[in-house]
């Protein structure tokens, strides 16, 4: 249902059944946010004045749709935050995958 890069990769689909006996409806299970003290660091990047997700996921891991990953390794509950300070130091994490291979990223 979701391509290996989505956030929601792997997150089990369910189906809500309404009580009327109308068609059942399909969602996705919430996808619990991993520990960012378990996460292995690949590097770090310090926000600069302008810098956006997308373009830091781009330099990282040649994708910018994986913004989210960046996302999960600085826990803040709303992800601009992330860039809204130049000096700001982020964590580019490894994924589980990865963690546990030599393939980087």
């Amino acid at each position: 249902m979701f391509t290996p890069a989505s956030r929601y990769h792997g997150v089990e689909v369910a189906r809500y059944e309404p009580p009327d006996g109308g068609d059942p409806i399909p969602y996705v299970r919430r996808r619990l946010l991993p520990d960012p003290a378990g996460l292995t660091p690949a590097g770090f990047h310090t926000v600069s004045e302008g810098d956006r997700l997308d373009r830091i996921a781009a330099a990282a891991f040649g994708d910018p749709e994986l913004f989210w990953r960046i996302a999960d390794a600085n826990p803040v509950l709303d992800p601009p935050e992330l860039t809204d300070r130049p000096g700001r130091r982020l964590l580019i994490a490894l994924s589980a995958a990865a963690a546990g291979s030599t393939h980087g990223f």
